[in-house]
């Protein structure tokens, strides 16, 4: 018992000894799912800035679950043709002050539900067989299309050219395929209005919802990012009430397109947990000129969270705005909840990546990161709960 015991505190003691390094190696984590709502199958935008079409749609097929309609996979080229010849109309209209990129927002695939329609998958060529690839690749397509727009919408002619909208459509045509305006599908003819009409969504039960101090809470504003070129409008909530209403509509039975900020040293595209570390600098203007002249400092905000991550505030989120720490990155899908093995939880969510990492496809996010980063949410009225709901005056 004697030479056990001697055994047991040289381990000890050569434990105390250990690098630092050693003795915190990473635990790996593992989940227990606490709420799962039905999906489809994970896709790929490959290379093109896509999510945006990518998750609105992965989210309203998921209401199509929700709602007992069946599962369909709708056509990302279709929303995309669409919304790049309505932006490139802006840009030009604009000269060139609506910024014609690759991005967008859930508005805009709303807004194509609304006023286009939408096809399945099968009504238009797969992304990127026109061309002799996989998927989509949009490294040629885009310089194409943005020099057509640039051109016009920096003209020193007196007048526009008419041809120029043709001239750009026989560029999606190539590479997204020309739209279709009648197509079969299970058996019955079709147009993308009466397509879109036949899903039964109502398209007025959708709205944004984002959470910053800058504008009124309870109010609309138009969230001030260069893809929200649209100029939609998000209701402005508290912080509390923006994360109660995601916990809540996961919890019964809904899920919701996730805009967030995933350009952070942190958010790990490997071991699919993503979280907020505790020891993140908060930037401070104390000392500084701005404090001489205003009088005013910006407070640090010291890490208080017991699960080791930054306790995340309304002040905290509203900076990392405006000093353009959270951007307009990505669009996703959250369709579920899951803790860990210390009780903690994260939201489940769908990438649109393909079946990449270790959970093939999705990953696991905590709570206060979502605080932290989220842009906004695309969500069904009906999910948010009632008293929230009768603040917003819907």
């Amino acid at each position: 018992m004697k030479k056990f015991l001697l055994a047991v505190f040289a381990i000890v003691a050569l434990a105390g000894n250990m690098p630092a390094s050693a003795q915190n190696e990473k635990t790996e984590t593992t989940f227990t799912v606490v709420k799962e709502n039905p999906i489809t199958s994970i896709k790929n935008q490959n290379r093109s800035g896509t999510c945006w079409d990518y998750s609105s749609l992965s989210y309203f097929e998921a209401e199509l679950l929700r709602l007992g309609k069946g599962e369909y996979d709708l056509c990302e080229s279709f929303v995309a043709y669409k919304t790049y010849m309505d932006r490139a109309k802006k840009a030009v209209r604009t000269h060139g002050d609506v910024s014609f990129a690759e991005g967008g927002s859930f508005y805009d695939v709303l807004y194509c539900l609304k006023n286009y329609g939408i096809c399945p998958q099968d009504a238009m060529p797969f992304p990127g067989s026109l061309y002799g690839d996989s998927l989509f690749n949009s490294t040629q397509m885009w310089p194409m299309a943005n020099g057509i727009v640039e051109a016009i919408a920096k003209t020193k002619q007196k007048s526009i050219p008419l041809a120029w909208t043709k001239t750009l459509e026989s560029v999606y045509d190539n590479y997204f395929g020309k739209l279709p305006e009648v197509f079969d599908y299970k058996g019955k003819t079709y147009t993308p209005m009466t397509f879109s009409e036949s899903l039964g969504l109502n398209y007025d039960d959708y709205v944004s919802i984002t959470s910053y101090t800058h504008e009124p809470f309870y109010s609309q504003f138009a969230l001030e990012i260069q893809d929200n070129w649209r100029w939609g409008l998000s209701y402005n909530l508290p912080l509390d009430e923006m994360m109660e209403i995601m916990d809540y509509a996961v919890r019964n039975g809904h899920t919701f397109a996730w805009g967030a900020d995933v350009s952070e040293s942190y958010f790990s595209r490997s071991d699919g947990v993503v979280k907020v570390p505790a020891d993140i600098r908060d930037k401070s203007t104390t000392g500084s000129d701005a404090e001489r002249w205003t009088g005013k400092a910006t407070t640090i905000i010291k890490p208080t969270s017991a699960e080791g991550e930054k306790t995340i505030t309304q002040e905290l989120r509203q900076r990392a705005y405006d000093n353009w720490e959270t951007t307009d990155d990505h669009g996703m899908l959250i369709y579920g909840i899951a803790k860990d093995q210390n009780g903690q939880e994260y939201f489940m969510v769908k990438n649109s990546w393909g079946e990449y990492g270790k959970y093939k496809g999705m990953f696991y996010v905590s709570k206060p990161y979502v605080a932290y980063k989220t842009m906004n949410i695309l969500i069904n009225k009906n999910a948010i709960p009632k008293d929230i709901r009768k603040k917003m005056g819907i």
